[in-house]
């Protein structure tokens, strides 16, 4: 059954480039257009789309505006279109606030020169967030927190023998083996905490460090997928709702207890030896992600060995599995977030399909944990 695609956007060119490059994938329908937010809301009614593709700048009503009052009523998975701007940024975080799952730039050069790379980034994208159930539950009152699972007690797979399926709890109560591995952190005594994220990571790391107290003793280094004029503005949103400092990386940023350094977006973090700071370089052309989680995990692995926490949070693709592997050969500690709480269930599903993830947990869990161990 194809996947169900609304279009909502005042630019009918763009709305036609958008349809386009969609109904080249077969898994897509579009289903209708609509050129403001209020055209849209009937529109979800009448045609019950399974995915939305919303511009944020429109007149009779804006994209934001829209974004709530669907949510609210009809529970869609929405793809934003925004600008490369600092403005544009803000505006983006605060659909993804009110409940947007992830976002695209919006470049009419692009999109008309049919770039193939930009075309199946669109597909994929809509793709993944449309089999999302987590945009469904956003807006529905908070549950009983669900049981973390540990895998360090796990076999790592071989080339013979495919990965086990994950763990569920059994024989063995949930908590007991949750604090099996906070017991295994305590004992291995990181001196840093490092996190990736990719699609749905905004909202992800502002519900994970916001649990986090002020005095919070690590310092944190966070990875997450966005373009160079966005992170900016992330880091300042964060560091206004969160207890901890967080701040975009500059070169030579000191790692202390209770500041977090985010991945400026089109470079690479790594850290120094001696681990006392960072450094931000343009890293290889050849590399994927910019910033990389895996660049970050493994210049982590040489640095500091061992002594690493890394949590993977929700992302497409596998960015920050290899990474994981470097951190584990070392013998550090990975966590990563649960299916059932991602967006894309991509980047942390490939750490622990791979036997790296010691310790699976929902989302809202983690500051928990982290609280428990300091």
């Amino acid at each position: 059954m194809p996947i169900k695609v609304l279009i909502v956007d005042d630019s009918a060119f763009f709305r036609r480039r958008i349809k386009e490059i969609l109904e080249k994938d077969p898994q897509l329908e579009i289903v209708g257009g609509a050129d403001n937010g209020q055209v849209a809301l009937q529109k979800v009614d009448e045609l019950q789309p399974d995915v939305i593709t919303m511009d944020y700048e429109m007149p009779v009503m804006d994209g934001i505006t829209a974004v709530r009052q669907i949510m609210a009523k009809r529970p869609t998975p929405i793809l934003m279109f925004s600008s490369l701007t600092y403005e544009g940024a803000r505006v983006t975080l605060d659909a993804l606030d009110a409940g947007a799952v992830d976002y695209l730039p919006k470049s009419f050069e692009s999109m008309s020169s049919n770039p193939t790379e930009s075309s199946k980034l669109l597909q994929e994208k809509v793709v993944a967030i449309a089999k999302s159930r987590v945009a469904l539950t956003r807006v529905s009152p908070p549950t009983a927190e669900k049981p973390a699972v540990s895998k360090a007690a796990s076999p790592k797979p071989t080339a013979s023998q495919p990965a086990a399926p994950q763990q569920r709890p059994g024989a063995e109560p949930a908590r007991h083996v949750a604090d099996a591995a906070t017991e295994q952190v305590k004992k291995n005594r990181p001196r840093l905490l490092i996190i990736g994220a990719s699609t749905g990571g905004p909202i992800a790391l502002q519900k994970v460090l916001t649990g986090l107290p002020a005095n919070f003793p690590l310092p944190i280094l966070i990875v997450q997928h966005m373009p160079g004029t966005f992170t900016q503005a992330f880091a300042q949103r964060l560091d206004r709702v969160c207890q901890i400092r967080i701040k975009e990386a500059q070169d030579n940023d000191a790692l202390r207890p209770g500041m977090a350094l985010l991945a400026p977006g089109g470079m690479q973090m790594l850290i120094n030896d001696g681990a006392q700071t960072v450094s931000v370089i343009e890293g290889s052309e050849r590399l994927q992600y910019k910033p990389s989680v895996d660049v970050t995990f493994g210049s982590a692995a040489r640095s500091l060995k061992g002594k690493v926490l890394a949590l993977v949070l929700t992302g497409m693709g596998h960015d920050g599995r290899e990474g994981s592997k470097l951190l584990k050969r070392e013998g550090a500690n990975v966590w990563t977030q649960d299916e059932e709480t991602s967006v894309v269930y991509g980047m942390p599903m490939s750490v622990e399909r791979a036997g790296y993830s010691d310790l699976v947990l929902p989302i809202d869990s983690f500051a928990q944990k982290l609280k428990q161990i300091y």
